[in-house]
């Protein structure tokens, strides 16, 4: 397929509408087999269930062309299994894992036209979300819901190269002990906006938040995971049941081990420790890592030894690797890559 005339080097990390979605509509307690439409806008009721009480979940994912010229996703089938398990926390109904991956594979053949070509340094984002669409107006979930994925192209997340961000110890908290912090609600993202425009004006990237109930451990930022290198090399990531399972984190802990050989292991993580890492990062589908070059806790600067200027060596070597097995230079383990045809 001939692909579509866009500048793909100067694209930005933004919304450009695409030809095709998938919808799938749940009604009488079974969801039907979904179209393909080429309608971008939704029409639901003024008091539908998600505008109401915010029931709705979502993925985040891409799509790439690797070296050999072919169109792949990374761990759909994880992307599944965490949409079914945000739903049953929100009361709303499973979309299959099985049929999820068909859905996104389906989706993104449509709008291949819109894949960005191997070392453009773009790729095709795709974003799976679920919500309630019938009206509620009493506190429950809904009867009624929709399954939708759009795909839109996405320049890289670091225009002119990786930069080390500055963090901030958040006031905030982001998730409560026994609340939604460890699924993908839009709730748990809404919360966080007030955080971080709060945190640019200051100054500051991102916010670093810590557990409710302690504030003594480190959790993640308002959208990615946090990884930790050892000054003997050792890469820890946090364990905490209210932070979301990162795909990328989950498969960055198992490059770590299996192809670059190091020991790597989740655990508490407390905030004094900071001191003690020689590099940080930020883990996640739009970034794969973000490098973190200091932590300031209320004036008190955490300066890791890896710099302001570039990545550590081992979070490189840790970026290097995962998105050479996206995009084809690195042989995947069995199941990670999966072409769409």
């Amino acid at each position: 397929m001939e692909k579509k005339n866009i500048d793909w080097a100067n694209l930005g990390f933004g919304y450009i509408q695409t030809d095709y979605r998938f919808v799938s509509n749940y009604k009488n307690g079974a969801w039907d087999d979904g179209i393909l439409t080429e309608d971008a806008n939704v029409v639901i009721n003024e008091c539908a269930g998600v505008l109401q009480y915010a029931q709705t979940v979502f993925e985040g994912m891409k799509a790439y062309t690797t070296v050999d010229g072919r169109i792949v996703t990374f761990r759909p089938d994880l992307n599944g299994e965490r949409l079914e398990q945000s739903a049953a926390r929100l009361e709303m109904p499973i979309f299959p894992k099985d049929k999820f991956v068909e859905a996104v594979i389906k989706t993104i053949k449509a709008n291949e036209a819109y894949v960005p070509p191997y070392g453009s340094g773009a790729t095709l984002y795709v974003r799976p979300y679920m919500f309630g669409s019938n009206p509620v107006i009493g506190v429950k979930p809904a009867d009624e819901y929709q399954f939708r994925i759009f795909t839109t192209p996405v320049g890289p997340y670091f225009k002119g190269g990786v930069k080390p961000l500055t963090i901030r110890v958040s006031d905030f908290d982001r998730a409560a002990p026994n609340g939604t912090g460890h699924i993908k609600a839009g709730l748990n993202y809404a919360m966080s906006l007030h955080a971080i425009v709060d945190a640019h004006k200051q100054g500051f990237d991102e916010n670093m938040y810590l557990d409710a109930k302690t504030r003594t451990k480190v959790e993640e930022t308002g959208g990615a995971n946090f990884l930790f290198v050892t000054k003997d090399g050792k890469v820890v990531t946090p364990k905490s049941s209210s932070i979301l399972p990162s795909i990328t984190r989950r498969s960055l802990v198992q490059v770590a081990k299996e192809y670059l050989g190091l020991e790597a292991e989740e655990r508490e993580v407390y905030l004094d420790e900071l001191k003690d890492f020689a590099e940080c990062g930020l883990c996640g589908t739009a970034a794969v890592i973000s490098p973190v070059g200091k932590v300031v806790d209320h004036g008190k600067e955490i300066c890791f030894p890896s710099g302001m200027t570039e990545m550590g060596p081992v979070t490189k070597k840790l970026y290097e690797t995962l998105t050479g097995i996206q995009m084809g230079t690195i042989k995947a383990p069995e199941g990670w890559v999966v072409e769409i045809k």
